[in-house]
């Protein structure tokens, strides 16, 4: 409850529904209208409905260059490319993801 509550996406948000290569697996979008001091909120949730370990690949290439947050840990997934996205969820798992746009390197000038 928690999480939804930090992300406006959950409540307010737009539902979009993304193709799934694998049929147990259900992925969707929410997207929570623009505001002037945090850009963007996307939000992609992926849910397995199987007890048993599945893998899909998402077409995910609108988002291309940037990073899959999950909103549990914390932990940063691999940037979304060109290629379709392959993740593996554990029986009945699910990923809650925030797309993060790639922060630009910060380049240090020496005098």
């Amino acid at each position: 409850i928690e999480i939804r509550k930090q992300n406006m996406a959950f409540g307010l948000g737009s539902y979009t529904e993304l193709p799934s290569s694998n049929p147990a697996v259900i992925a969707f979008l929410r997207e929570a209208p623009p505001t002037g001091e945090s850009g963007d909120d996307i939000v992609l949730c992926v849910h397995n409905f199987s007890r048993f370990a599945q893998p899909t690949e998402l077409d995910l290439r609108e988002f291309d260059g940037r990073h899959p947050v999950e909103l549990i840990g914390g932990v940063r997934f691999p940037a979304i490319g060109e290629l379709p996205y392959l993740l593996t969820l554990a029986g009945h798992g699910f990923y809650w993801f925030r797309l993060r746009r790639a922060v630009a390197p910060t380049v240090i000038r020496r005098p």
